[in-house]
């Protein structure tokens, strides 16, 4: 998640723990920068841009690590506090959670998070949450900045507080049935337009859990399937896009690196398309939307003098038309995407349409079928 929701959310542990013994302010501020420690692993540079892309959230995310770390960070946390009698407890517990919050939270979103390092390099992800959400943030945000402005402990705070904790966390969990409920509901879209689901992702649009992008990957294609949570009587709208360029060969592949890692930790869910000098691109089309995806590498020939395997290439992270036709999803009016709007397939009714009409032996019309 960003780093004000990771700031917020340990800003609301600190408070929770600390902020009755020892002031809302000073347990706020400390509680919020252990929750963004974790992210301190983006200043670490693992070799080049696709290095860094694959290892964050990896040693400093671990749930192992942050376990073996908190008493060494809690005791000198305790001793910044002066060493309050009979509170040593506290500081480990604050300690603790800040931490471990912090990368079950990432796990929340479709990046990866290596929970498990170093037994297992698997990048957990649940992608049911965005990477920014405002109804996930907005109440810890309320409960700390009360903490900042007026830090005084009373009955109100306690209560504010325990309802923003709930709220926030009832509402990871209402991603997950939305997920589900979601992910039932695009692959039987799928299903009746004839596409191919075996290999499905169904993760949250931007900014919210209300509209969902469904991706179904294809051996040269992909398809992308927007579906609002509201129930709605208009027809889903389908896009394909090339996935694999044409006359490009595994064998091909075999001289560039990162292809295999980034096959790896996207888990399938990529697409190969070429520059106009030729060059070879790979997206991640977990993240970002069509054409205009977070992380997308020039590949390096590993015949080539390069320390890297990989370049970043950047990226719009809009298309004009998003927003209001973000908004239209939300509210549950289904629109054409404007900047896919070449890539739609046609429809069911237009399928059906166009397919020939036939009789049986008998003479009687029989009803077309669509050929999918």
């Amino acid at each position: 998640m960003d780093s004000v929701t990771q700031f917020v959310l340990g800003a609301g542990i600190g408070a929770a723990c600390l902020g009755k013994k020892h002031g809302l302010r000073k347990a706020a501020i400390t509680g919020g920068l252990l929750g963004t420690l974790p992210d301190l692993d983006v200043f670490w540079d693992y070799g080049g841009p696709l290095e860094n892309f694959v290892f964050h959230r990896s040693a400093t995310h671990s749930l192992l690590l942050q376990t073996l770390a908190t008493p060494i960070l809690a005791e000198g946390l305790w001793r910044i506090f002066k060493k309050p009698e009979g509170q040593r407890l506290s500081f480990y517990l604050t300690v603790w959670l800040t931490l471990v919050t912090h990368a079950l939270l990432d796990a929340m979103t479709i990046y990866g998070t290596q929970l498990l390092w170093p037994l297992t390099d698997h990048p957990f992800g649940v992608g049911s949450m965005f990477i920014i959400d405002p109804l996930y943030t907005l109440p810890l945000l309320f409960i700390t900045l009360w903490a900042l402005i007026r830090p005084r402990w009373n009955n109100a705070y306690r209560k504010s507080l325990t309802a923003a904790l709930t709220i926030s966390t009832l509402y990871l969990g209402w991603s997950v049935v939305a997920q589900n409920w979601m992910t039932n509901k695009a692959e039987q879209k799928f299903a009746e337009r004839g596409i191919s689901v075996d290999k499905t992702l169904v993760i949250p649009l931007p900014f919210t859990t209300f509209a969902w992008k469904a991706i179904t990957v294809q051996s040269d294609t992909y398809t992308n399937l927007y579906l609002p949570l509201k129930s709605s009587d208009d027809e889903p709208v389908f896009y394909q896009h090339e996935r694999w360029p044409a006359r490009l060969t595994c064998a091909q592949l075999d001289h560039y690196p990162a292809h295999a890692i980034l096959e790896n930790f996207t888990k399938g869910f990529y697409s190969l398309t070429k520059s106009d000098n030729g060059q070879l691109l790979q997206a991640d089309l977990r993240m970002g939307m069509t054409p205009n995806y977070v992380f997308r590498f020039k590949l390096q020939n590993g015949q080539e003098d390069t320390k890297s395997l990989a370049a970043r290439v950047a990226s719009s992270r809009s298309s004009e038309g998003d927003f209001p036709w973000l908004w239209s999803m939300v509210t549950g009016n289904i629109t054409p995407r404007p900047v896919e709007a070449d890539s739609i397939l046609p429809s069911t009714a237009t399928l059906m349409a166009a397919a020939p009409k036939v009789c049986n032996q008998s003479g009687k019309k029989v009803e077309p079928r669509a050929i999918f």
